[in-house]
């Protein structure tokens, strides 16, 4: 694809890279927006954002290297970040468990804030999808050449700072997760403007999303499938998600028709 935004002799700027930044600014801004909205004070919005960031990357590290522990032969490699290898699904639980502890220190309610994280969460982790189109990471497993899908095939070519195999027809998980991402924020970003209670945003996102990823890894070849019960832990957290995404919703339907 395009790992390589900018390269001048051993100079280089990666696409990855400014596409993750540009996410991240995307998503700071939307909880700016959203933020206000649910009369937040900016400054508390600011330290949310930048904790549940640093917590986010180091549970992004943990899980991939959880999952990945083949690809360390050294203590030094742990921490190597890098050098690529981080997990979405880790940085969502570390970002997670930094925010809620936050959250109860400034003592602002869980699913108020929780709306703000789901549309802006969404929108960063679309254009970072992008980003993964470039540098061929999380690609997806080789399309038979007589599946009904192998017009939508993207052939990744040889490259250092590329990761899938090259010059193998994969499925296209990266676009299509960011092409999702994009109309769940779109839906969410509509239904925002409609609101009926602290939560129907937040648990929308975890619903809509959770149901994409499941399906998703399903075309996935990056991580392998748990044995005995035959879907990946990706999928299971995902699973886990739409669940958690029911229960606040029903959840917050009740407490609405009681007010």
């Amino acid at each position: 694809m395009f790992p390589d935004l900018i390269r001048i002799g051993d100079f280089t700027i990666h696409t990855y890279g400014v596409l993750v930044a540009l996410g991240l600014v995307a998503s700071y801004l939307t909880a700016l927006y959203f933020g206000k909205k649910e009369g937040l004070d900016s400054k508390k919005i600011d330290n949310l954002f930048t904790f549940t960031i640093i917590g986010g990357i180091i549970g992004a590290r943990v899980a991939y290297v959880i999952e990945h522990r083949d690809q360390f032969s050294s203590f030094v490699d742990y921490f190597a970040v890098w050098k690529g290898g981080i997990d979405w699904f880790g940085a969502f639980l570390g970002g997670a468990a930094v925010l809620i502890f936050l959250l109860r220190k400034y003592r602002i309610p869980v699913l108020k804030i929780g709306d703000v994280a789901g549309i802006s969460i969404i929108i960063g982790h679309a254009i970072g999808r992008i980003g993964c189109t470039c540098a061929g990471c999380c690609y997806g497993k080789p399309v038979p050449p007589d599946s009904p899908f192998k017009d939508l095939a993207i052939t990744f070519p040889k490259h250092e700072h590329t990761s899938a195999p090259a010059g193998i027809p994969l499925y296209p998980t990266q676009p299509a997760e960011a092409l999702g991402n994009f109309l769940i924020f779109g839906i969410l970003f509509f239904i925002y403007r409609k609101k009926q209670f602290d939560g129907q945003v937040f648990s929308l996102y975890l619903v809509l999303y959770g149901i994409e990823r499941f399906l998703l890894e399903f075309w996935r070849g990056v991580t392998p499938p748990l044995p005995v019960i035959g879907i990946t832990w990706n999928q299971v957290i995902s699973l886990g998600m739409v669940l958690t995404g029911i229960l606040i919703y029903i959840y917050g339907m009740k407490r609405h028709e009681t007010v």
